[in-house]
């Protein structure tokens, strides 16, 4: 076999492949075997018909499609290897001879994977924040406290506030008809929370237990339901009960009832220092994402669309994934987000762009400067995988060869060892 490699255009090559003319004849004579177990030849059992007969039965273009089929996938994938090209997306093939006894000859144009231009990568100046706690945090955390830990006051001759909990029954009607999924019975709402269509929270308060009320509300223009956006609609409510929480006062009493401590000043000591740990790893972080991007940047490398494609599709993989564990569909995830697909595309472009970008410029580090990592250093790093996710190294490392993606994990190693790399250059 004979390969030749033209460069088209900018990230995409063309591989022009020679199969020797013995290699394909051998292809079509396994076809006319394949083909004859599943072809009923009359005269012939299955399986037993010669060619002849099998070509004359399903003509020889469906008997060279059957020979393609197990020819040119394994010549490609060796011409890709002989000609050291790095596909990103799956090649348009092009037939260029096709003549039994004589070679078969193929074009296989690809985008491949682009080059990338490092600009500066170490001694760059990048500043790290101080890490701090200022008393109005550990206010807030203890405001927090103070809510999680509130009674729940059941209020019979009040009016609803702004903050109670309210438990009604409301039906929606556009016009006099009413439309579908606007109806619920004993559905428990904050008010105040944003949780619902705006003005209707706002229309609740001042409502009493028992009462029987209309709310007035406008759908907003981007509504995930077409029938109803922009359109003015009446719920028709009722009010089953109200509760109001009662804050405990922030005293020694209250560090003793949500925390092991005695005093409300070991309460607030313990919250510092845990909000400090919290402030040093984001700063940490920061200045870790600080120094990526500014090596990204400093880099140029033109990237094929089909790559940031490829990321959309792997985040809407992972997306999906995440709902199903929590009981959603993505249809369900559009509708609670007022979304479609084409919009939540458009709105992970982004961070694909960016993602994708600063892949490939950590992966051109990492080549420059010879980062690799080791075979102990992959079973070290599957041991820490284990203990994380409590499940047996071994069987963690089986799992990932029998999916094929020990590479990809081989990579994510080598890519956290660059940025350890960065962060050690710039420091």
């Amino acid at each position: 076999m004979s390969v030749s490699v033209e460069n088209v255009e900018k990230n995409v090559v063309a591989l022009q492949v020679t199969v020797e003319a013995e290699k394909f004849t051998n292809a079509v004579n396994q076809a006319a075997k394949n083909l004859a177990k599943k072809v009923n030849v009359p005269g012939f059992r299955k399986g037993k018909a010669p060619r002849r007969m099998i070509e004359l039965q399903v003509g020889k273009a469906a008997l060279y499609d059957e020979a393609l089929d197990h020819v040119i996938g394994p010549a490609y994938a060796q011409a890709v290897e002989e000609s050291g090209i790095n596909p990103v997306d799956r090649p348009d093939v092009e037939l260029v001879q096709i003549e039994e006894g004589k070679e078969l000859i193929f074009k296989a144009k690809v985008v491949v994977r682009p080059e990338v231009i490092l600009g500066d990568y170490k001694g760059l100046s990048v500043e790290q924040d101080v890490a701090s706690v200022t008393e109005e945090e550990i206010m807030e955390e203890l405001k927090g406290r103070q809510q999680q830990h509130a009674r729940l006051l059941p209020i019979e001759d009040g009016k609803i506030e702004e903050g109670d909990i309210v438990t009604l029954n409301f039906e929606g009607f556009k016009g006099d008809e009413p439309f579908e999924g606007g109806k619920a019975e004993n559905y428990e709402l904050v008010i105040g929370s944003g949780t619902f269509i705006p003005g209707f929270e706002e229309g609740l308060i001042g409502a009493e237990v028992g009462q029987d009320l209309d709310v007035n509300v406008t759908f907003p223009d981007e509504y995930h339901s077409a029938e109803l956006a922009g359109q003015n609609a009446i719920f028709k409510c009722h009010v089953n009960k109200i509760q109001r929480k009662e804050l405990s006062p922030l005293d020694d009493e209250f560090a003793k009832d949500v925390s092991e401590f005695d005093t409300l000043d070991e309460l607030k000591n313990d919250l510092r220092n845990k909000l400090m740990k919290i402030a040093e790893s984001k700063v940490k972080d920061d200045h870790l994402k600080a120094i990526i991007s500014k090596v990204v940047d400093n880099a140029s490398v033109e990237i094929p669309e089909v790559m940031f494609t490829q990321r959309i599709n792997e985040m809407f993989e992972e997306l999906n994934t995440s709902l199903i564990q929590q009981g959603m569909n993505m249809d369900q995830y559009y509708q609670f987000t007022n979304s479609s697909e084409e919009i939540m595309r458009e709105r992970l472009r982004p961070q694909a762009v960016e993602s994708v970008k600063r892949d490939l410029v950590l992966e051109a580090v990492a080549k420059t400067e010879g980062i690799t990592v080791t075979e102990d250093e992959v079973n070290e790093g599957l041991k820490n995988l284990g203990e994380r996710f409590k499940q047996d190294p071994a069987s963690l490392k089986q799992s990932l060869l029998e999916r094929g993606q020990m590479e990809f994990y081989k990579q994510s190693l080598i890519q956290e060892k660059t940025v350890n790399f960065l962060v050690e250059q710039n420091a």
